[in-house]
Protein backbone atom coordinates (compact mmCIF):
# COMPACT_ATOMS: atom_id res chain seq x y z
CA UNK A 1 0.00 0.00 0.00
CA UNK A 2 3.24 2.49 0.78
CA UNK A 3 5.66 2.57 -1.56
CA UNK A 4 9.32 2.06 -0.02
CA UNK A 5 11.21 5.60 -0.65
CA UNK A 6 12.67 8.23 1.68
CA UNK A 7 11.90 11.96 1.44
CA UNK A 8 14.64 13.85 0.41
CA UNK A 9 13.50 17.18 1.92
CA UNK A 10 16.23 18.83 4.08
CA UNK A 11 15.27 18.82 8.03
CA UNK A 12 15.95 22.81 9.10
CA UNK A 13 18.75 23.71 10.85
CA UNK A 14 18.85 21.92 14.63
CA UNK A 15 20.65 24.86 16.11
CA UNK A 16 18.42 27.02 18.54
CA UNK A 17 19.18 30.75 16.81
CA UNK A 18 18.89 33.63 19.55
CA UNK A 19 15.72 35.81 19.31
CA UNK A 20 15.01 39.05 20.44
CA UNK A 21 11.18 38.55 21.12
CA UNK A 22 10.41 39.71 24.39
CA UNK A 23 11.01 37.06 26.89
CA UNK A 24 7.90 37.58 28.27
CA UNK A 25 6.09 36.19 25.12
CA UNK A 26 3.85 33.45 26.21
CA UNK A 27 4.59 29.61 24.94
CA UNK A 28 1.20 27.12 23.77
CA UNK A 29 0.07 25.47 26.25
CA UNK A 30 2.27 22.64 25.19
CA UNK A 31 5.61 23.58 25.65
CA UNK A 32 7.91 24.03 28.36
CA UNK A 33 11.15 25.18 28.90
CA UNK A 34 14.03 22.40 28.63
CA UNK A 35 14.98 19.55 30.56
CA UNK A 36 11.75 17.90 30.42
CA UNK A 37 11.78 15.60 33.38
CA UNK A 38 8.20 14.30 33.20
CA UNK A 39 5.07 14.56 31.51
CA UNK A 40 1.40 14.45 32.21
CA UNK A 41 -2.46 13.68 31.21
CA UNK A 42 -5.19 16.01 29.84
CA UNK A 43 -7.38 16.79 27.62
CA UNK A 44 -6.32 18.04 24.72
CA UNK A 45 -3.84 16.75 22.08
CA UNK A 46 -2.20 13.27 23.64
CA UNK A 47 0.37 13.25 21.35
CA UNK A 48 3.29 15.13 22.69
CA UNK A 49 5.49 15.54 25.83
CA UNK A 50 6.28 18.82 26.22
CA UNK A 51 10.11 19.17 27.74
CA UNK A 52 8.07 21.18 26.99
CA UNK A 53 6.17 18.37 24.78
CA UNK A 54 2.49 18.48 23.11
CA UNK A 55 0.47 16.41 24.17
CA UNK A 56 -2.77 14.95 22.15
CA UNK A 57 -6.14 15.76 22.43
CA UNK A 58 -8.78 13.86 24.12
CA UNK A 59 -11.96 14.20 25.61
CA UNK A 60 -13.76 14.22 28.98
CA UNK A 61 -16.40 11.80 29.93
CA UNK A 62 -19.54 13.32 31.06
CA UNK A 63 -19.44 16.42 32.36
CA UNK A 64 -15.89 16.46 33.36
CA UNK A 65 -13.44 18.57 31.98
CA UNK A 66 -10.53 17.88 29.57
CA UNK A 67 -7.39 19.13 29.74
CA UNK A 68 -4.04 19.79 27.48
CA UNK A 69 -1.82 16.28 28.53
CA UNK A 70 1.15 18.39 29.00
CA UNK A 71 3.03 19.62 32.28
CA UNK A 72 5.08 22.63 33.11
CA UNK A 73 7.78 24.03 34.61
CA UNK A 74 6.03 27.12 35.15
CA UNK A 75 2.99 26.09 36.79
CA UNK A 76 1.87 29.91 37.03
CA UNK A 77 1.23 29.41 33.36
CA UNK A 78 -1.20 27.01 33.46
CA UNK A 79 -5.09 27.11 34.09
CA UNK A 80 -5.96 26.00 37.97
CA UNK A 81 -7.08 22.34 36.45
CA UNK A 82 -5.73 19.51 38.67
CA UNK A 83 -3.82 16.70 36.78
CA UNK A 84 -4.14 13.68 38.20
CA UNK A 85 -0.71 12.89 37.92
CA UNK A 86 2.19 13.88 39.63
CA UNK A 87 0.13 17.56 40.88
CA UNK A 88 0.90 19.09 37.30
CA UNK A 89 -1.74 21.36 35.87
CA UNK A 90 -3.75 21.36 32.83
CA UNK A 91 -5.67 23.27 30.10
CA UNK A 92 -9.10 23.04 30.40
CA UNK A 93 -11.28 20.97 28.29
CA UNK A 94 -14.63 19.79 26.72
CA UNK A 95 -16.15 16.58 27.90
CA UNK A 96 -19.28 14.71 25.52
CA UNK A 97 -22.34 16.45 25.51
CA UNK A 98 -20.94 19.06 27.42
CA UNK A 99 -19.61 23.03 26.52
CA UNK A 100 -16.59 25.05 27.66
CA UNK A 101 -15.28 27.96 25.75
CA UNK A 102 -17.33 27.42 23.33
CA UNK A 103 -16.08 23.54 22.86
CA UNK A 104 -18.37 20.84 22.37
CA UNK A 105 -17.97 16.58 22.12
CA UNK A 106 -21.47 15.10 20.52
CA UNK A 107 -22.54 12.45 18.80
CA UNK A 108 -23.67 8.99 20.18
CA UNK A 109 -22.81 6.02 22.36
CA UNK A 110 -22.03 5.43 26.08
CA UNK A 111 -20.11 6.24 28.92
CA UNK A 112 -18.78 4.60 31.43
CA UNK A 113 -18.83 5.66 35.61
CA UNK A 114 -15.73 3.10 36.80
CA UNK A 115 -11.90 4.80 36.56
CA UNK A 116 -9.74 3.04 33.83
CA UNK A 117 -7.78 0.35 34.33
CA UNK A 118 -3.60 1.53 34.54
CA UNK A 119 -1.62 1.10 32.24
CA UNK A 120 0.99 -1.67 32.15
CA UNK A 121 3.93 -2.28 30.28
CA UNK A 122 3.30 -3.15 26.60
CA UNK A 123 3.82 -6.77 25.37
CA UNK A 124 5.71 -7.35 22.15
CA UNK A 125 3.51 -7.98 20.16
CA UNK A 126 1.52 -4.49 21.36
CA UNK A 127 4.76 -3.04 20.97
CA UNK A 128 5.30 -4.02 16.89
CA UNK A 129 5.82 -0.60 14.64
CA UNK A 130 4.81 1.49 17.52
CA UNK A 131 7.72 3.89 18.29
CA UNK A 132 9.10 6.78 21.03
CA UNK A 133 9.04 10.38 19.27
CA UNK A 134 11.52 13.06 20.45
CA UNK A 135 11.23 16.47 18.88
CA UNK A 136 13.48 19.75 20.14
CA UNK A 137 11.85 22.74 19.00
CA UNK A 138 15.04 24.87 18.50
CA UNK A 139 13.90 28.27 17.87
CA UNK A 140 11.32 28.27 21.37
CA UNK A 141 13.95 26.39 23.11
CA UNK A 142 12.14 23.79 24.01
CA UNK A 143 11.09 19.75 23.20
CA UNK A 144 8.21 17.32 22.81
CA UNK A 145 8.02 13.76 23.10
CA UNK A 146 4.80 11.50 21.37
CA UNK A 147 4.33 8.20 19.78
CA UNK A 148 4.40 6.88 16.29
CA UNK A 149 3.35 4.48 14.04
CA UNK A 150 5.70 2.13 11.33
CA UNK A 151 3.69 1.89 8.46
CA UNK A 152 6.62 0.46 5.75
CA UNK A 153 9.81 -1.49 6.90
CA UNK A 154 11.92 1.28 5.13
CA UNK A 155 10.54 3.81 7.63
CA UNK A 156 7.52 5.88 7.07
CA UNK A 157 6.00 6.38 10.07
CA UNK A 158 2.36 7.84 11.11
CA UNK A 159 1.85 10.26 14.11
CA UNK A 160 -0.11 13.05 14.83
CA UNK A 161 0.95 16.66 13.63
CA UNK A 162 0.93 18.48 17.43
CA UNK A 163 3.46 16.06 17.99
CA UNK A 164 5.70 17.17 15.45
CA UNK A 165 4.66 20.69 15.33
CA UNK A 166 7.22 23.48 15.30
CA UNK A 167 10.04 20.91 15.73
CA UNK A 168 13.57 21.72 14.26
CA UNK A 169 14.83 18.08 15.33
CA UNK A 170 12.73 14.77 15.21
CA UNK A 171 14.03 11.29 16.51
CA UNK A 172 12.59 8.49 16.74
CA UNK A 173 13.01 5.16 18.69
CA UNK A 174 12.16 1.92 17.88
CA UNK A 175 11.06 -0.68 20.50
CA UNK A 176 14.78 -2.42 19.82
CA UNK A 177 16.42 0.80 21.02
CA UNK A 178 17.66 2.10 18.04
CA UNK A 179 16.79 5.44 17.03
CA UNK A 180 16.87 7.18 13.76
CA UNK A 181 16.63 10.73 12.44
CA UNK A 182 13.45 11.58 11.02
CA UNK A 183 11.96 14.39 8.52
CA UNK A 184 8.96 15.42 7.66
CA UNK A 185 7.39 13.99 4.63
CA UNK A 186 3.92 16.18 4.85
CA UNK A 187 1.64 17.08 7.35
CA UNK A 188 -2.26 18.05 7.77
CA UNK A 189 -2.65 20.58 10.44
CA UNK A 190 -6.52 20.58 10.40
CA UNK A 191 -6.45 16.69 10.48
CA UNK A 192 -4.22 16.59 13.06
CA UNK A 193 -1.99 13.68 10.73
CA UNK A 194 1.86 13.84 10.19
CA UNK A 195 3.69 11.61 7.85
CA UNK A 196 7.75 10.84 8.96
CA UNK A 197 10.55 9.01 7.13
CA UNK A 198 13.44 7.52 9.09
CA UNK A 199 16.65 8.30 7.24
CA UNK A 200 18.33 5.25 6.11
CA UNK A 201 16.07 2.92 7.60
CA UNK A 202 15.35 -0.50 6.31
CA UNK A 203 14.13 -3.71 7.50
CA UNK A 204 11.75 -2.31 9.61
CA UNK A 205 8.85 -4.27 11.65
CA UNK A 206 5.48 -2.86 11.24
CA UNK A 207 2.41 -2.23 12.12
CA UNK A 208 -0.80 -4.43 11.20
CA UNK A 209 -3.73 -2.31 9.71
CA UNK A 210 -7.31 -3.50 10.68
CA UNK A 211 -9.96 -4.55 8.41
CA UNK A 212 -12.88 -5.59 10.22
CA UNK A 213 -15.77 -2.54 11.40
CA UNK A 214 -15.95 -1.74 15.03
CA UNK A 215 -18.28 -1.57 17.01
CA UNK A 216 -19.60 0.49 20.28
CA UNK A 217 -18.62 -1.81 23.45
CA UNK A 218 -15.54 -3.37 21.49
CA UNK A 219 -12.19 -4.01 23.24
CA UNK A 220 -9.15 -1.61 22.76
CA UNK A 221 -5.68 -1.39 24.01
CA UNK A 222 -4.09 2.06 23.29
CA UNK A 223 -0.60 2.21 23.03
CA UNK A 224 2.13 4.89 23.93
CA UNK A 225 4.96 6.73 25.10
CA UNK A 226 2.94 7.52 28.29
CA UNK A 227 3.99 10.81 30.32
CA UNK A 228 7.12 10.75 27.82
CA UNK A 229 8.45 8.09 29.90
CA UNK A 230 10.65 6.17 26.85
CA UNK A 231 8.85 3.07 27.52
CA UNK A 232 5.56 1.93 25.87
CA UNK A 233 2.63 1.51 27.87
CA UNK A 234 -0.39 -0.65 27.01
CA UNK A 235 -3.94 0.70 28.48
CA UNK A 236 -7.45 -1.52 28.36
CA UNK A 237 -10.56 -0.33 27.34
CA UNK A 238 -13.58 -0.43 25.15
CA UNK A 239 -15.26 2.17 22.66
CA UNK A 240 -17.55 4.59 24.25
CA UNK A 241 -18.77 5.70 20.63
CA UNK A 242 -18.19 6.29 17.41
CA UNK A 243 -18.17 9.21 14.75
CA UNK A 244 -17.84 11.12 17.55
CA UNK A 245 -16.98 14.78 17.77
CA UNK A 246 -13.96 16.83 20.03
CA UNK A 247 -12.81 20.49 20.43
CA UNK A 248 -9.42 20.43 21.73
CA UNK A 249 -8.51 23.60 24.71
CA UNK A 250 -5.19 26.07 24.37
CA UNK A 251 -4.22 28.00 21.87
CA UNK A 252 -3.99 25.80 19.16
CA UNK A 253 -7.64 24.39 19.90
CA UNK A 254 -9.11 22.34 17.15
CA UNK A 255 -12.17 20.83 16.31
CA UNK A 256 -12.07 17.04 15.11
CA UNK A 257 -14.93 14.66 14.17
CA UNK A 258 -15.27 11.58 12.68
CA UNK A 259 -13.65 10.17 15.76
CA UNK A 260 -13.45 6.79 17.71
CA UNK A 261 -14.30 7.51 21.62
CA UNK A 262 -13.02 4.91 24.13
CA UNK A 263 -12.33 4.97 27.38
CA UNK A 264 -8.60 3.94 28.43
CA UNK A 265 -6.08 5.33 30.86
CA UNK A 266 -4.73 7.55 27.78
CA UNK A 267 -2.49 10.40 29.45
CA UNK A 268 0.11 13.06 27.72
CA UNK A 269 2.71 11.21 25.30
CA UNK A 270 0.55 8.64 24.06
CA UNK A 271 -0.34 11.26 21.16
CA UNK A 272 0.44 9.36 17.72
CA UNK A 273 -0.06 5.70 19.50
CA UNK A 274 -1.71 2.80 18.18
CA UNK A 275 -5.61 2.18 19.22
CA UNK A 276 -5.75 -1.98 18.89
CA UNK A 277 -8.49 -4.21 18.82
CA UNK A 278 -8.66 -7.30 20.27
CA UNK A 279 -6.80 -8.83 17.16
CA UNK A 280 -3.96 -6.36 18.28
CA UNK A 281 -4.93 -4.55 14.66
CA UNK A 282 -4.69 -0.87 14.57
CA UNK A 283 -8.12 0.86 14.40
CA UNK A 284 -6.71 4.60 15.29
CA UNK A 285 -4.21 7.15 16.13
CA UNK A 286 -4.62 8.33 19.52
CA UNK A 287 -5.20 11.66 19.53
CA UNK A 288 -6.93 13.53 22.67
CA UNK A 289 -7.76 13.00 26.43
CA UNK A 290 -9.65 14.45 29.13
CA UNK A 291 -7.60 14.31 32.49
CA UNK A 292 -8.64 15.45 36.44
CA UNK A 293 -11.30 12.76 36.29
CA UNK A 294 -11.98 9.10 37.54
CA UNK A 295 -12.13 7.91 34.24
CA UNK A 296 -10.41 9.07 30.98
CA UNK A 297 -12.41 10.13 27.54
CA UNK A 298 -9.92 9.85 24.93
CA UNK A 299 -10.52 9.96 21.13
CA UNK A 300 -8.38 8.26 18.47
CA UNK A 301 -8.63 9.40 14.73
CA UNK A 302 -9.87 6.00 12.64
CA UNK A 303 -6.78 4.52 10.61
CA UNK A 304 -8.53 4.46 7.36
CA UNK A 305 -9.08 8.29 7.55
CA UNK A 306 -5.41 8.54 8.83
CA UNK A 307 -4.59 6.64 5.98
CA UNK A 308 -6.21 8.63 3.20
CA UNK A 309 -4.29 11.25 4.16
CA UNK A 310 -1.31 9.54 4.00
CA UNK A 311 -2.12 8.39 0.62
CA UNK A 312 -2.50 12.15 -0.41
CA UNK A 313 0.78 13.35 1.34
CA UNK A 314 2.81 10.30 -1.01
CA UNK A 315 0.61 11.14 -4.35
CA UNK A 316 2.46 15.00 -3.71
CA UNK A 317 -0.95 16.29 -3.75
CA UNK A 318 -1.44 19.57 -1.58
CA UNK A 319 -5.08 20.23 -1.82
CA UNK A 320 -7.40 20.25 1.35
CA UNK A 321 -4.80 21.36 3.78
CA UNK A 322 -2.17 19.07 2.88
CA UNK A 323 1.81 20.43 3.11
CA UNK A 324 4.60 18.44 1.62
CA UNK A 325 7.54 18.38 3.54
CA UNK A 326 9.02 22.10 4.80
CA UNK A 327 7.89 24.97 4.63
CA UNK A 328 9.00 28.41 3.78
CA UNK A 329 10.21 30.58 6.94
CA UNK A 330 10.42 34.70 7.17
CA UNK A 331 11.76 34.30 10.69
CA UNK A 332 9.20 36.53 12.66
CA UNK A 333 7.32 35.84 15.74
CA UNK A 334 3.61 37.31 15.69
CA UNK A 335 1.91 38.50 18.87
CA UNK A 336 -1.85 39.65 20.02
CA UNK A 337 -2.19 40.05 23.61
CA UNK A 338 -0.95 36.94 25.51
CA UNK A 339 -0.64 34.78 22.91
CA UNK A 340 2.50 34.42 20.09
CA UNK A 341 3.20 32.38 17.39
CA UNK A 342 5.33 32.16 14.15
CA UNK A 343 4.62 32.67 10.55
CA UNK A 344 4.29 29.53 8.99
CA UNK A 345 2.07 28.14 6.32
CA UNK A 346 -0.25 26.14 7.36
CA UNK A 347 0.10 27.02 10.90
CA UNK A 348 -3.49 28.60 12.24
CA UNK A 349 -3.40 31.83 14.02
CA UNK A 350 -5.36 32.17 16.88
CA UNK A 351 -6.30 35.76 16.52
CA UNK A 352 -5.22 38.43 14.07
CA UNK A 353 -2.66 40.88 14.44
CA UNK A 354 -3.51 44.51 13.88
CA UNK A 355 -2.83 47.87 15.09
CA UNK A 356 -5.13 50.63 15.23
CA UNK A 357 -3.16 52.45 12.82
CA UNK A 358 -1.81 50.43 10.32
CA UNK A 359 -3.80 47.43 8.79
CA UNK A 360 -0.95 44.59 8.87
CA UNK A 361 1.06 41.59 10.81
CA UNK A 362 2.47 43.05 13.91
CA UNK A 363 6.37 41.38 14.57
CA UNK A 364 6.48 40.71 18.47
CA UNK A 365 9.89 39.11 17.86
CA UNK A 366 12.35 37.99 14.83
CA UNK A 367 15.13 35.50 15.03
CA UNK A 368 18.66 36.15 14.52
CA UNK A 369 20.29 35.21 11.62
CA UNK A 370 16.90 34.03 9.67
CA UNK A 371 15.37 36.05 6.64
CA UNK A 372 13.50 38.78 8.40
CA UNK A 373 16.20 39.97 10.67
CA UNK A 374 19.04 40.03 7.63
CA UNK A 375 16.71 42.51 6.15
CA UNK A 376 16.29 44.58 9.21
CA UNK A 377 12.37 43.78 10.99
CA UNK A 378 12.38 44.22 15.09
CA UNK A 379 9.76 43.69 17.48
CA UNK A 380 6.99 46.02 16.93
CA UNK A 381 7.21 46.51 13.11
CA UNK A 382 3.95 45.88 11.25
CA UNK A 383 4.69 43.62 7.61
CA UNK A 384 2.09 45.31 5.33
CA UNK A 385 2.81 43.35 2.20
CA UNK A 386 4.77 40.04 0.48
CA UNK A 387 5.53 40.39 -2.94
CA UNK A 388 3.19 43.35 -3.48
CA UNK A 389 0.08 41.40 -2.17
CA UNK A 390 -1.46 43.41 0.94
CA UNK A 391 -1.49 41.33 4.79
CA UNK A 392 -3.95 42.08 7.18
CA UNK A 393 -3.30 40.20 9.92
CA UNK A 394 -0.82 37.25 10.95
CA UNK A 395 -2.74 34.64 9.43
CA UNK A 396 -2.79 36.61 6.12
CA UNK A 397 1.03 36.55 6.29
CA UNK A 398 1.20 32.85 6.83
CA UNK A 399 -1.55 32.07 4.07
CA UNK A 400 0.89 34.83 1.49
CA UNK A 401 4.14 32.68 2.61
CA UNK A 402 2.04 29.31 2.00
CA UNK A 403 2.62 29.99 -1.47
CA UNK A 404 6.03 29.75 -1.65
CA UNK A 405 9.23 26.97 -0.93
CA UNK A 406 12.51 27.02 1.04
CA UNK A 407 14.79 29.33 -1.27
CA UNK A 408 12.41 31.47 -3.17
CA UNK A 409 13.08 35.09 -2.50
CA UNK A 410 10.13 37.75 -1.46
CA UNK A 411 9.73 41.26 -1.50
CA UNK A 412 8.70 42.40 2.22
CA UNK A 413 6.96 45.53 2.67
CA UNK A 414 6.82 46.91 6.34
CA UNK A 415 6.25 49.85 8.81
CA UNK A 416 8.36 50.41 11.53
CA UNK A 417 6.98 51.88 14.66
CA UNK A 418 7.71 55.60 13.72
CA UNK A 419 5.26 54.96 10.43
CA UNK A 420 8.09 54.89 8.08
CA UNK A 421 7.69 52.73 5.63
CA UNK A 422 10.58 49.81 4.17
CA UNK A 423 11.19 47.24 1.90
CA UNK A 424 13.42 44.22 1.51
CA UNK A 425 14.27 41.53 -0.99
CA UNK A 426 14.87 38.00 1.47
CA UNK A 427 15.48 34.46 0.38
CA UNK A 428 13.26 31.87 2.74
CA UNK A 429 14.39 29.98 5.24
CA UNK A 430 13.93 26.18 5.35
CA UNK A 431 10.78 26.76 8.83
CA UNK A 432 10.08 23.89 11.31
CA UNK A 433 7.46 21.54 10.98
CA UNK A 434 4.20 23.00 10.50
Amino acid sequence: MFPQSESTAPAPEAAAPATTAPAALARPWYRRPVPLTCIAAGLALVGVLSIAGPLAASAAASSAATTAASTSDAAGSMPSVTNPYSGAQGYGGYGPGSTQNGGTSGGTGTTTGSANEDATTASADESTGVVLIDTVIGYENSAAAGTGLVLTSDGLVLTNNHVIADSTEISVTLSTGETYTATVVGTDVADDVALLQLQGASGLDTVTIDDDAESVGDAVTAVGNAEGGGVLLAADGEITQLDATVTTSGSDSETLDGMIQFSADVVAGDSGGALLDAEGEVIGVTTAASSGTATTTAFAIPIEDALAIVDQILAGDESDGVTLRYPAFLGVEMSSGTTSTYATPGRRSSSSSTTATTSGAVVAGVIDGMPAASAGLTAGDTITAVDGTSVASSTELSAALSGYDPGDTVTITWTDASGASHSASVTLATGPAA
